[in-house]
C-alpha cells in the first residue's frame, strides 16, 4: 500500500510554504506535478531534487494506479494552492482510495481564502463555487442560486472572461450588489476591487483584469416573510430541485411529472423542466 500526500503549493510568491509542505517533498519517493516545469521551478527554488513526474487530468486516469503502486510515498502537487480544489488532484485521491492507498492532506495555501477575507463580507458561512460553467441551463441555475443566497459566495473565474461573468452576474443579482475581485493574490502586482456590480463591470470592461482571479459576491439581503420572504425561499428550493433532477437525466414531460409529485405547481414545475431544456 502507498501513501499519497496532498502538498498545498504557494499561489503566487515561492517562499509561502509551510516547512512541513518543505520536508515531505525533499522525503518523498516521488512528486507527482500536474505541470512538472511550473513545479520544477518551485523544487529548484528550495533545492528539492526529489524525482519529478506528470500527473494532470490527461493522465491520471491512465497513469496514476502505476505511479501509486511503483512508490511507496507520492507526493502530489497542482499548479498551485491545494491540490484538489477546483483540480485533478480530486481524480487522484478518489483512485487512491479506491485502490486501498492512505491518503493524508497537508494544510496550506488556497486562493479562495484570502479573496473572502479582502472582500470585506460577513463570512461566518459562505459557499466555494469554484469555476462556473461556460454556458447553458447548467450555468444559468448556478447563476440563480448564488444570486438567491444570503451569504457570500467565492467564484473562480479565468481574467478574459470576468467582464462576461459580472456582466451574468448582474443580470440576475442587479447591478447594485456588492462584490470583489482579487487577482494575482501574493504576488507582485496583487489587486482587489470592490465595488457593486454595475461598477467593477465598468473597471473589467475598460481595463480588463490580468491573472489568476477570485470574485466574492455579497449574499442577498435575508428575506422578509410578511413580504413574501417565505414564497421566495420556496421558488428557490424548487429550481434546486429541477436542477437536481435533470442532472440525473430527467428532461422536458418526466422532469415535470417528477417536479410535481414534489408539489411543485403545474404551471412552475413547466416553467423550470423548459428553463432545464435550453441547449447548451
Amino acid at each position: 500500500m502507498s501513501r499519497l500526500t496532498l502538498v498545498p503549493t504557494p499561489i503566487g510568491a515561492l517562499h509561502d510554504i509551510t516547512q512541513h509542505a518543505i520536508e515531505v517533498l525533499s522525503q518523498a519517493d516521488v512528486i507527482a506535478a500536474e505541470d512538472t516545469r511550473r513545479s520544477g521551478q518551485l523544487l529548484a527554488h528550495h533545492g528539492i531534487d526529489t524525482p519529478l513526474v506528470r500527473l494532470d487530468a490527461h493522465t491520471i486516469p491512465t497513469r496514476a494506479t502505476q505511479v501509486l503502486q511503483e512508490h511507496g510515498h507520492v507526493a502530489y502537487v497542482s499548479d498551485a494552492g491545494t491540490p484538489g480544489i477546483s483540480d485533478p488532484g480530486a481524480d487522484l485521491v478518489r483512485i487512491a482510495l479506491d485502490a486501498g492507498h492512505e491518503v493524508e492532506a497537508l494544510p496550506g495555501p488556497t486562493a479562495f481564502v484570502p479573496a473572502l477575507v479582502l472582500a470585506g463580507f460577513p463570512v461566518a458561512r459562505f459557499t466555494f463555487e469554484g469555476f462556473l460553467p461556460r454556458k447553458g441551463s447548467g450555468r444559468n441555475g448556478r447563476l440563480r442560486a448564488i444570486a438567491d443566497r444570503t451569504h457570500p459566495s467565492a467564484i473562480y473565474e479565468a481574467a478574459n472572461r470576468m467582464a462576461g461573468t459580472l456582466q451574468d452576474l448582474a443580470s440576475v443579482c442587479g447591478e447594485d450588489r456588492q462584490a470583489s475581485v482579487s487577482r494575482e493574490l501574493s504576488k507582485r502586482f496583487e489587486e482587489t476591487r470592490r465595488g457593486t456590480l454595475g461598477e467593477l463591470i465598468a473597471w473589467a470592461t475598460e481595463t480588463p483584469p490580468k491573472g489568476e482571479c477570485v470574485l466574492v459576491l455579497q449574499g442577498a439581503p435575508e428575506p422578509d416573510a410578511r413580504v413574501g420572504g417565505a414564497a421566495r425561499m420556496l421558488q428557490v428550493q424548487a429550481a434546486d430541485a429541477a436542477e437536481r433532477l435533470a442532472a440525473t437525466g430527467l428532461q422536458g414531460k418526466p422532469l415535470r411529472d417528477a417536479l410535481q409529485a414534489l408539489g411543485i405547481p403545474r404551471n412552475e414545475a413547466y416553467e423550470l423542466a423548459m428553463a432545464q431544456s435550453e441547449p447548451a
